[in-house]
């Protein structure tokens, strides 16, 4: 299984706009962050989990020609904003994008993009279709992936993890409970979220990311929606244990 890292950066992405900080100057094309999203790969399977507002620019960049499905962590527009540009799929396949979200998240994103679950003869020609289907804890095989979701705490929203076999992907989380972190037990190559250094109220720190990190006893760790709190990546990745790095885009991890 390959991942990709299509965007590793917050909602803002890095640089930010008018920010004059060094990192958001910085010429490391490590620190030129889009919004968080993988692309995961198998023999069978291409997926994607989120489709933030650089959707239609991570497909381009990552050359994807096909897209089985999107599954979406949660319905906060980094996330959900570029839902519209799987057009191109949808069209070349001749049927609906299959999204996979919670409750919450269809309720968005049918908000969202009212236009696209209207009736067939009132929608409007080129408007995408989705097939909806709800993420509830159960485990969800896509082809020949075998996904598990694994519920999180984002301040007040629900977010989703997700888990194949021993590589798991969490972002977006405030606090881990103890079911989560005993969902992940066993994970060997793991992608957490680090906002920055500081405590935020709706994100876990680098620090906590390590911590969890350290108490799963991964063989590998990646950082990703970083914030250009974080610091360059340069300066950062010297200071974590050796088996942990910042994530940046365009990486690919061999799991």
């Amino acid at each position: 299984m390959k991942v990709t890292i299509l965007g590793s950066g917050t909602s803002q992405g890095i640089p930010i706009i008018t920010c004059k900080c060094d990192v958001c100057h910085s010429n490391d094309p490590k620190d030129k962050r889009l919004r968080t999203s993988i692309l995961i790969e198998s023999d069978e399977a291409t997926i994607c989990v989120d489709a933030g507002p650089d959707f239609r620019y991570q497909m381009l960049r990552a050359n994807v020609q096909k897209l089985d499905a999107i599954l979406i962590t949660h319905e906060h527009k980094d996330h959900i904003g570029g839902l519209d540009d799987a057009r191109p799929f949808i069209f070349a396949k001749g049927e609906p994008m299959t999204v996979y979200a919670s409750t919450e998240a269809q309720e968005e994103i049918k908000r969202e993009y009212s236009y696209a679950f209207v009736n067939e003869d009132e929608r409007y020609p080129g408007a995408p279709a989705f097939q909806l289907i709800t993420i509830d804890g159960r485990s969800m095989k896509i082809k020949d992936l075998i996904i598990e979701p694994i519920e999180l705490k984002h301040f007040t929203l629900k977010s989703y993890a997700f888990r194949i076999g021993n590589f798991a992907y969490v972002t977006d989380l405030s606090e881990l409970s103890e079911e989560a972190f005993n969902k992940l037990q066993g994970v060997e190559y793991l992608i957490i979220e680090a906002l920055g250094k500081k405590k935020h109220y709706s994100h876990i720190n680098l620090e906590e990311a390590v911590d969890i990190a350290q108490r799963l006893n991964v063989k590998k760790a990646w950082f990703t929606h970083i914030s250009h709190g974080m610091g360059k990546t340069a300066d950062v990745n010297p200071t974590l244990p050796q088996n942990m790095m910042l994530a940046y885009d365009g990486l690919v991890i061999e799991i």
